[in-house]
């Protein structure tokens, strides 16, 4: 059981979670749980350090580590109170060792990937103490392991370092000994290095921590709860009448996040996946809705589409030019300078002509491509390359729709009888996602009129 932010940001919350797990660990199931920062510490812990780094005045480390204090402090006195006086102290511990690594960082005037990393992993250093201290006052012992000491091994890529494949026997003789007669409580978002050196896991790292478990120990079910009652098939924001998905495969589950769907990372998906291991999306703070179950079924649904997202802040980037044509090596010079600046590719598309390639980056890249790929305009391998910022890309999303005939057209026929206006168009060889870019103007139009043509408000025939 993963717990993210929102479901263990107060003591009210922790208690929620104490009732979830213990309700399962009183049925004999053995579980193990991973859990988050508090909801908005690890943001304060980027700004703090960042801010330090360059900053001549260090007089804002006093107040942060006190309000951490206070936070955490007032979280385990409500809920573990018999444990406030020991937990305490392992908190004071865990905050005298954060002061001093902020005021290093101020002294040098430097922060480092590595101490970046070390850094931000103190939101779940902290919670997971008053987690576990919260299980134990209910009487359910509990240990607290970081990811390090679960067996979590990665890459040295700080900030999105990826697990290795030795962390499976790691994992298994730490963790599977942890759970008779207990419940380990993990650290999520963190492991390290071979050489033992902190890593993080990136965005959604929590979720990918207890994937990589779950997989390890072959855990029946990995259960990953949030403050929703599951993956819908739209952003409610956008979309009312948006509904929960019963069930999706994994397969979609992972288009929808590349899209931006704020669901789980691809990469959580990934272990589970090896193992064929049900993950199931809850809400803590309405545990007994059913969720949503991602399995590998890649089952039809009855309206073809499954669930459509969108990613704003992005920008249209298309390099154009008669030379081109025919000639080998522009794609792959194209790509090259790209990722040599890091920049992460969204979307392709090329026209059957070969004189032009789109591109769907992040807006805040933009300026970076523009000046790595005018070198091409300066070689004479490319007329032109221009963008444009005032776009979003939308993803339909639908296992469905591999081999079922018209979905394409039925897409774009409702689009263009809204009005909309279509820029771009991909489609991956899975056909199990087909995705295109429209002005930002015309992003939530377009997302209403085919939730409403895909009828996704209606319940399906699962």
């Amino acid at each position: 059981m993963k717990f993210g932010g929102t479901s263990v940001a107060d003591a009210g919350s922790v208690s929620r979670v104490v009732e979830i797990v213990s309700r399962s660990h009183n049925a004999g199931n053995e579980v193990a749980v991973v859990v988050s920062a508090q909801r908005g510490v690890t943001d304060q812990l980027i700004a703090i350090a960042s801010e330090l780094a360059k900053s001549p005045d260090p007089s804002a480390i006093g107040p942060f580590i006190n309000s951490l204090r206070l936070r955490h402090g007032k979280v385990l006195i409500e809920s573990a109170e018999d444990y406030a006086d020991e937990v305490g102290l392992l908190l004071e511990e865990q905050l005298c060792n954060l002061e001093n690594i902020l005021s290093a960082v101020h002294n040098l005037r430097e922060l480092t990937p590595r101490s970046r990393d070390y850094i931000i992993t103190y939101g779940e250093r902290l919670n997971s103490l008053v987690v576990s201290a919260a299980l134990r006052q209910k009487g359910i012992p509990s240990c607290v392991m970081d990811g390090c000491e679960a067996g979590i091994l990665t890459t040295a890529q700080h900030g999105e370092s990826m697990a290795l494949p030795e962390s499976e026997g790691r994992i298994r003789s730490r963790i599977l000994p942890a759970l008779t007669g207990n419940v380990p409580v993990i650290m999520g978002f963190m492991g390290c290095t071979e050489k033992g050196i902190v890593t993080t896991l990136g965005r959604s790292g929590s979720d990918y921590s207890a994937a990589i478990l779950g997989a390890a120990i072959d855990a029946d079910e990995i259960l990953i709860w949030t403050d929703v009652d599951g993956i819908m098939t739209s952003d409610p924001r956008l979309i009312p009448d948006a509904r929960v998905l019963s069930t999706i495969s994994y397969l979609e589950v992972m288009e929808l996040s590349y899209f931006g769907a704020k669901v789980m990372h691809p990469r959580s998906i990934e272990p589970a996946m090896r193992k064929d291991i049900t993950v199931r999306v809850k809400n803590t703070f309405n545990p007994d809705y059913p969720g949503t179950a991602i399995v590998r079924d890649e089952k039809r649904d009855n309206r073809v589409v499954k669930a459509l997202t969108y990613i704003e802040k992005v920008a249209l980037v298309t390099i154009c030019g008669a030379q081109m044509i025919g000639r080998p090596g522009v794609a792959k010079a194209i790509f090259t300078l790209l990722a040599d600046r890091e920049i992460n590719i969204m979307m392709i598309s090329q026209g059957s002509s070969e004189a032009n390639i789109s591109l769907v980056i992040d807006e805040a890249q933009l300026d970076a491509a523009t000046e790595a790929l005018s070198t091409l305009v300066r070689q004479g391998m490319v007329r032109q390359v221009s963008s444009n910022r005032e776009v979003c890309a939308v993803a339909v999303v639908g296992a469905g729709m591999a081999g079922a005939r018209g979905a394409g057209g039925r897409i774009f026929t409702a689009l263009g009888n809204g009005g909309v206006n279509v820029m771009m168009i991909s489609q991956g060889s899975s056909e199990v996602n087909i995705s295109f870019v429209v002005t930002q103007e015309d992003g939530p139009k377009a997302m209403r009129i085919l939730h409403d043509e895909f009828r996704l408000s209606e319940e399906d025939d699962e």
